[in-house]
């Protein structure tokens, strides 16, 4: 293995192809590849919308930029700051009916 001071070790090329994937890693490519990671994406878009989260959020980075002066906000600044209060605040209704439908997506597929 090589290593640096600023990364983690690069495996090497007998290591990356002995390596399985974790359980996230499949669960991600089989929700690409079935299309249904889209679905759920769209889902959580629309819900997002008729709740007010993105109303809300648009709100927040408005207030933002006013505040810092619109010439001196990047978007990182707003992403550093607005992420973790949108994370915070997505509805638990929201969060339960897309887990619900994760997990019977995994339900009716076989990971291997």
């Amino acid at each position: 293995m090589r290593s640096s001071i600023n990364r983690p070790p690069t495996p090497g090329a007998d290591e990356e192809r002995d390596k399985e994937p974790s359980l996230e890693e499949v669960i991600n490519i089989k929700l690409v590849e079935s299309g249904e990671k889209e679905k759920l994406m769209e889902l959580l878009r629309e819900r997002l919308v008729e709740c007010g989260w993105r109303d809300e959020m648009k709100a927040l980075c408005r207030a933002y930029a006013r505040k810092k002066g619109r010439n001196n906000v990047t978007v990182d600044d707003l992403i550093h700051v607005i992420t973790p209060k949108g994370r915070a605040s997505v509805p638990d209704s929201v969060k339960a009916e897309l887990l619900q439908r994760i997990r019977n997506f995994l339900m009716s597929t076989s990971l291997r």
